[in-house]
């Protein structure tokens, strides 16, 4: 099918970034209906289809990946109500609600962005993965140098958000130092905005999912195996042991 979005949505989205407001966008919502969420859910279902070789814990109906265009400003000092850009998320299934180990899709006016790993995660998650990443830094450190290098992918490693200390529990000196302090893990890479009108956009969108799709996979496993063997939870030894 080669899914890709027409210049109307581009430049519906140009325009609500210059009037984000209800007003606006009711008066013009059948067109956000039929040339920017239709060809997005259409998008998502024909990019879930082909995740279904390499990542099919996280296929899903296109409604349930591709994230609501409104904003919540209940805590936000932003009070706009609408994102100018869309955006999908493909969790692991059963990890919906806490996040964990995905593949992150946002299309806007100005650029296409794929994305790949566990981004902030609540509260046990983040530890579990601190944890993990203290005992196998190296490892995971080779993967994503593996990505950062992969031929015309244009991967990045993304913004850890990192503690400027280390965490509680874990040794000043570790070795994994800012795995541990990060709050987000993974890699992102920044595309053309003419990428979304092409047919190609599937394709290359698919081609970085694949790629990153191990990435994910361990991530998503340290998290599992913390869950179903709390033993081993705790993953380091001596002085990087929590309890």
């Amino acid at each position: 099918m080669a899914t890709h979005f027409s210049p109307e949505a581009m430049k519906f989205l140009r325009g609500l970034a210059r009037n984000n407001d209800r007003e606006w966008f009711e008066a013009r919502r059948a067109v956000y209906e039929r040339a920017v969420k239709a060809p997005m859910l259409a998008l998502v279902d024909e990019i879930t289809a082909a995740m279904a070789e390499f990542a099919p814990e996280h296929v899903r109906p296109a409604h349930k990946i591709m994230m609501r265009i409104y904003r919540d400003i209940r805590f936000s000092k932003n009070k706009q109500p609408y994102k100018t850009h869309l955006a999908a998320w493909w969790a692991r299934r059963g990890m919906e609600k806490t996040s964990g180990g995905g593949f992150y899709l946002q299309i806007g006016p100005q650029q296409v962005m794929v994305a790949a790993g566990v981004y902030m995660p609540e509260r046990e998650q983040l530890l579990t993965i601190r944890r993990w990443m203290s005992a196998h830094h190296e490892a995971y450190r080779a993967s994503v140098k593996k990505l950062l290098k992969a031929r015309g992918a244009g991967f990045e490693g993304i913004d850890a958000e990192a503690l400027t200390r280390m965490p509680k529990g874990f040794a000043s000196d570790d070795p994994a130092d800012e795995l541990v302090r990060a709050k987000s893990w993974g890699v992102h890479a920044w595309l053309p905005a003419g990428l979304a009108l092409e047919p190609g956009l599937v394709r290359e969108v698919v081609r970085r999912m694949r790629l990153t799709s191990p990435l994910v996979d361990t991530l998503n496993g340290a998290i599992l195996d913390a869950q179903n063997n709390p033993e081993n939870a705790h993953y380091g030894e001596g002085r990087n042991r929590i309890f």
